[in-house]
């Protein structure tokens, strides 16, 4: 009985032991803070709006050989992000010899001033004279064309890009442009800088 006894008290113990390896205290302790993330925004302005410094919705008519077509425009980066290039890329909507003739159709040249362009002439009839300094952004090339990297471009968020596109239809041009119309779309395509710590 007393072996009994004593083996029932040795079994408690252990269990109680047991019991015990679970229940030690442990100290905690937790810091947090909360960050706020968001991501920015690489838009243009719109362009399709007649103003002074945004006429290239504007055709023209009854050109002839040797004439000149000049219309301003603002590329304006008016998202948050700063840009790494802006292309231009020109499709006709409507085509002719105008704009698939690449050497006696329409050529285009693209000039970029450091301030708004001056406007004068009688409208539809512009033209443009810069107050600031003037760089090219396109050399002269036909007037249709993809991906055409516009250079001299200030990319930085906010900025204005004042531009003056100049359409010339070769003085050289043979009867067989007469009686032509052509629509060209303009699409001006912005691209973010590389990617950087924040």
């Amino acid at each position: 009985m007393s072996t009994k006894v004593t083996l029932s008290i040795a079994l408690v113990m252990i269990s109680a032991a047991l019991v015990g390896i679970g229940t030690f205290a442990t100290f905690t302790n937790t810091a947090a803070v909360s960050v706020a993330h968001s991501s920015g925004t690489v838009t243009l302005a719109p362009i399709n709006a007649s103003q002074a410094n945004n006429r290239l919705s504007i055709g023209a008519s009854d050109i002839a050989a040797g004439d000149t077509i000049q219309r301003a425009v603002n590329v304006k980066n008016t998202g948050t992000i700063d840009l790494a290039n802006v292309v231009l890329t020109t499709t006709p909507t409507v085509s002719s010899l105008l704009n698939t003739d690449a050497s006696n159709g329409l050529q285009m040249l693209v000039e970029k001033c450091s301030v708004a362009w001056t406007e004068s002439g009688t409208p539809p009839a512009y033209t443009y004279t810069c107050g600031g300094t003037t760089t090219t952004a396109l050399t002269s090339s036909p007037v249709i064309g993809t991906n055409l990297a516009l250079s001299n471009m200030t990319l930085t968020a906010g900025a204005d890009n004042f531009l003056r596109v100049t359409l010339t239809l070769p003085s050289a041009a043979p009867n067989s442009l007469r009686a032509q119309s052509s629509t060209i779309s303009y699409a001006f395509t912005a691209t973010q800088r590389s990617a950087t710590s924040q």
